[in-house]
């Protein structure tokens, strides 16, 4: 065989094998894009205000004589808002507000001003810059007050025990649950720094107040 049809024999048998390193490399490419899509469009945890997959249930004190809360009021913070109530997400997680503007109470704590610990989330850093009922929670101080309004009209009022901060996966029965016989009102939001594949902040803000 001549020199030229060797080489041209020789092309036509790299080919094949060049087609499919261009193949397996194409494929690779397309996998970690659809990978990374499949992160961005499924966390594992949403930008939650509340801790997930700690609280399944918490027991209820049983008292009837408290109405449903339906706005908070920090005068600290110009926060004037109104009070939703949610429960619990499918896969066990304490839900949250739908909105930035309003706030939200975990049906499964205590009325906020009966015996035992009320817990009330609002979402801070909402996306593209709007605005979020807490993003100045951080702000509040020990001995600062705040106020709850139910639908009976009846105004209670907490004072600022102290703040904490957790991770979103700590334990924290403190946060929903008390056994000192005392009214108290615990206020949760985001804080911290944020995941864009998590969709979700670093830690939780925790507020803990007294009924005075």
């Amino acid at each position: 065989m001549s020199g030229y049809y060797f080489e041209k024999f020789m092309k036509l048998k790299t080919l094949p094998k060049r087609m499919s390193l261009i193949i397996i490399l194409i494929g690779f490419v397309l996998f970690l894009v659809f990978l990374f899509y499949f992160l961005l469009r499924s966390p594992t945890q949403s930008n939650s205000a509340l801790f997930v997959g700690n609280i399944i249930t918490v027991p209820k004190q049983g008292q009837v004589d408290f109405g449903l809360p339906v706005r908070i009021e920090i005068p600290g913070l110009n926060i004037d808002a109104p009070i939703e109530s949610v429960g619990l997400t499918s896969d066990g997680a304490v839900d949250v507000p739908k909105g930035p503007t309003n706030v939200a109470w975990f049906d499964l704590s205590a009325h906020p001003g009966e015996k035992g610990s009320s817990v009330i989330s609002g979402h801070s850093g909402w996306k593209n810059g709007i605005p979020a009922v807490f993003d100045n929670l951080y702000k509040l101080r020990k001995d600062d007050k705040l106020y709850i309004t139910d639908d009976k009209g009846v105004v209670i009022s907490f004072v600022v025990r102290e703040i904490k901060k957790y991770s979103p996966k700590a334990n924290v029965p403190e946060v929903f649950i008390s056994n000192d016989d005392k009214a108290h009102l615990n206020l949760i939001t985001c804080t911290g720094i944020w995941n864009k594949i998590w969709k979700s902040h670093s830690d939780r803000l925790v507020v803990f107040t007294d009924k005075e």
